[in-house]
C-alpha cells in the first residue's frame, strides 16, 4: 500500500509472474513467490487501513457543498423559483451550474441537505413551500410547508431557519435544484453581514450539502 500527495490509498499493482517453462526452474519459482508475497502484504495493509478504526478517513466519496450570500425574492407566489448559489466550497464529484444546478458526475443515492435563512416582513402568518427537482422534473412527495409568524415590528420581520435532509437517487450527470414558493411576496430569503459586540460570521441566506450516501442498488424486491 502507498499514499499519494492527497492522502489516498493506492491499490497495489498486480505482479507480473511470467509464465513457468515446461521444466521446473528454482529461480522462477522464488522469484514468483517473492512478488506474491509482496503484492499479498500491500493487499493486507490496504484492507488494514481500510477496515481499522480509522478507516474511513480514507476513503474518497462524491461531495459539494455550496452557499449563497444574497437576498431572495419571489416576484409572485404562483411561480416556483429555484434557489441559487454564489459560493462553492467545497466540490469532490459535485459541482454547481446556472446557480442552482447541483450536477453529481457519479450515480448513486445521494443525501441532500440544506438550510435556509427565511423573513416574514407581512403583519400576517405566511408558509412556504420547499421541494426538490430533478433535471427539472418535481420529485414526488419531496416537499415541506415551513411556516412563519407575523413580523415583530416595522422593520423587524420574523425569522426562521428552514433546514431538512432528503435522499435522492441520482444517475450520472443527473442534477437537482431546491425549489421555493411563499404565500406572500414579504417573504424572502434574506442574508446578514457580520455583526460586532460580539463578532459574528456572516449570515448565508442558503446553505446546502449534497453528499454521496451509496451506490445504486441492484437488488430487486
Amino acid at each position: 500500500m502507498a499514499l499519494n500527495l492527497d492522502q489516498q490509498i493506492t491499490p497495489p499493482s498486480t505482479p507480473n509472474l511470467g509464465t513457468p517453462g515446461a521444466v521446473y526452474e528454482e529461480r522462477f519459482l522464488s522469484q514468483s513467490f517473492g512478488g506474491m508475497n509482496v503484492y499479498f502484504a500491500k493487499l493486507t495493509a490496504l484492507f488494514s487501513a481500510l477496515f481499522g478504526r480509522r478507516g474511513g478517513k480514507w476513503i474518497n466519496s462524491p461531495y459539494g457543498a455550496f452557499q449563497d450570500g444574497t437576498d431572495q425574492v419571489a416576484a409572485n407566489t404562483t411561480t416556483a423559483y429555484a434557489i441559487t448559489f454564489d459560493t462553492t466550497d467545497f466540490s469532490n464529484g459535485v459541482t454547481l451550474s446556472n446557480s442552482s444546478r447541483l450536477n453529481v458526475a457519479q450515480a448513486g443515492i445521494y443525501s441532500i441537505q440544506f438550510s435556509i435563512q427565511l423573513t416574514n416582513s407581512t403583519n400576517a402568518p405566511q408558509d412556504v413551500d420547499v421541494w426538490f427537482r430533478k433535471n427539472g422534473t418535481n420529485i414526488d412527495k419531496s416537499n415541506s410547508r415551513f411556516g412563519f409568524a407575523p413580523r415583530k415590528g416595522v422593520g423587524d420581520p420574523f425569522h426562521i431557519v428552514a433546514a431538512l435532509n432528503f435522499f435522492a437517487s441520482l444517475a450520472a450527470n443527473d442534477y437537482v435544484e431546491i425549489m421555493w414558493r411563499p404565500t406572500d411576496v414579504g417573504v424572502q430569503i434574506e442574508h446578514y453581514a457580520a455583526s460586532s459586540s460580539p463578532t459574528r460570521p456572516v449570515v448565508p441566506s442558503v446553505i446546502a450539502t449534497l453528499t454521496f450516501v451509496s451506490n445504486l442498488s441492484t437488488e430487486t424486491a
